[in-house]
């Protein structure tokens, strides 16, 4: 299982790189008026969010916001910021192509389950039909994150 620690040439440990990654994910996901409150310093701050929605729909936490949430809290440049979160990405994604259990204290985990081969129907035509044995990612959200996507006050748990 891959805990929220991974060696960084640029920073060494790199478990608050995975809070700010995370966490600003959250808020950008969340906010509403376009300034966030930061839990730390309680300052309200612009966020740069995708304009790539209408309607007023949901809008998408991108790479480029992610690196930019580094950028601003961690202080690299900003190719370095984007290196980071790439290696960050990188990191996440190779631990669960090998079958592996991602686990991030107060925000969740990613888990491969494996599904066995069952038969199913089309709804339309009602032939049965094959479905092969295949592996999902499931994503698991802790009760930290489930407390703050509800609005709810949050105790911060340790895992």
């Amino acid at each position: 299982m891959l805990k929220a620690s991974v060696a960084c040439p640029i920073l060494g440990d790199i478990e608050p790189i995975f809070f700010v990654l995370f966490s600003e994910a959250y808020f950008i996901n969340v906010e509403i008026s376009g300034m966030v409150k930061s839990a730390s310093s309680q300052a309200e701050r612009p966020v740069a969010v995708s304009d790539d929605t209408t309607d007023g729909e949901s809008q998408t936490l991108t790479r480029v916001n992610l690196a930019e949430a580094v950028y601003r809290s961690v202080g690299l440049s900003r190719k370095e910021s984007a290196a980071l979160v790439q290696m960050v990405l990188s990191e996440l994604s190779d631990t669960l192509v090998k079958g592996e259990t991602v686990k991030l204290s107060s925000f969740g985990s990613f888990i491969i389950r494996s599904k066995a081969e069952r038969i199913g129907r089309n709804p339309k035509t009602g032939i049965e039909v094959p479905i092969t044995q295949r592996r999902v990612l499931v994503f698991k959200p802790s009760n930290v994150l489930k407390a703050k996507v509800n609005g709810h006050t949050v105790v911060e748990e340790d895992d």
